[in-house]
């Protein structure tokens, strides 16, 4: 109460004018052009008031000043104490019972959906998977190659990627077959994804596919893009690859995640952390990483921090005037696809 005075006679030297208006609004007017309205409160009967209240403060004491201003302060540290303390009791819940439904965007699709595949490539190969845990993986191969034995593409796609549209892709890779297969809950697959599920299902589909007659064995290609690098990084650890192909790659779903949330104990409350950085240096097979000018969400350092780290020969090429979501419609993507397919073949 004892700062009122202080408010009026600073509006007084000021040479605001106290004018009660229509709707019970008490509007301070400056002399110059500006208008302030203050509070909602009534006219006449609230300025008589007013002046009571004023008369009454008006005799306070300083101590009295400081010692509202002291528990004013005390009022505010308490509450931020508050905010600082609910934060994480509200924030690391939701992002640990949540990250599923962030970090796998599961697009699903059903057969009608996808009967555009069959008409547009007749000779499609329609796939469908039995997991050891009784899930069916549902996907496609295209055989692209006169070859009694193919060389093999394995797609792995994004966090947010239905995979059987990229069985056009198949036009732009001559003479490797391509083979792209949904992750657990997305397109037509069964069950709910998580990084096991996905490293352990990659595995499955590559040695399906290896024991084939109709594959050349030892001209297989994983393809990774975005969160599927990181799958792709687990296959060449765990089985014999030709090469890698990874479009947007990086160091770890755990470094992206801390880089977004700074004060979080990201790895206390990760549990998909797709370190492909811990894998990197083991892998001896050549890798072409391929980035785009402006990614916007997984930034270049991430990238390079697996490139520095791989075990094995490294080429990189960055697509000019492209974001993380259209680097595949950028010039010279496929050129520096097949110019390392090529290579491999040498």
């Amino acid at each position: 109460m004892c700062l009122l005075p202080t408010i009026i006679r600073l509006a007084v030297r000021s040479k605001l004018i106290l004018r009660p208006v229509v709707r019970s609004k008490l509007i301070l007017r400056p002399v110059v052009r500006s208008k302030l309205i203050l509070l909602p409160f009534g006219n006449a009967k609230f300025m008589k008031a007013f002046v009571q209240i004023f008369n009454l403060t008006s005799n306070c004491s300083r101590e009295k000043t400081m010692s509202f201003l002291k528990s004013l302060l005390k009022f505010v540290f308490r509450i931020a104490i508050g905010v600082l303390i609910a934060i994480p009791l509200l924030l690391y819940p939701f992002l640990y019972f949540s990250q599923e439904r962030l970090l796998f965007i599961q697009i699903k699709k059903g057969p009608e959906h996808l009967s555009w595949v069959k008409n547009e490539y007749p000779h499609v190969e329609e796939l469908q998977i039995k997991t050891p845990d009784n899930v069916t993986l549902h996907g496609w191969y295209l055989k692209n190659t006169q070859k009694p034995q193919s060389p093999l593409l394995i797609y792995f796609g994004g966090n947010a990627e239905e995979v059987s549209k990229r069985v056009r892709d198949v036009e732009s890779v001559t003479g490797w077959s391509w083979l792209v297969v949904n992750y657990r809950g997305y397109g037509m697959s069964e069950g709910s994804p998580s990084e096991k599920h996905l490293f352990n299902d990659a595995l499955l589909v590559y040695d399906t596919f290896a024991q084939r007659a109709d594959i050349d064995n030892n001209n297989i290609v994983a393809f990774g893009r975005s969160l599927g690098t990181g799958v792709a990084v687990h296959l060449a650890s765990q089985r014999p690859l030709k090469g890698l192909i990874l479009v947007s790659p990086y160091d770890s779903i755990r470094s992206i995640t801390q880089e977004i949330y700074p004060y979080v104990p990201v790895s206390l409350l990760l549990k998909h952390h797709f370190d492909a950085l811990a894998l990197a240096p083991s892998i001896k097979v050549p890798m072409l990483a391929v980035m785009s000018q402006h990614d916007q969400i997984i930034s270049y350092s991430h990238s390079v921090a697996l490139i520095e780290a791989w075990g094995g020969v490294t080429h990189q090429t960055t697509i000019q005037n492209t974001v993380h979501n259209n680097v595949h419609v950028g010039e010279g993507y496929w050129e520096n696809i097949s110019a390392f397919l090529n290579r491999l073949e040498m």
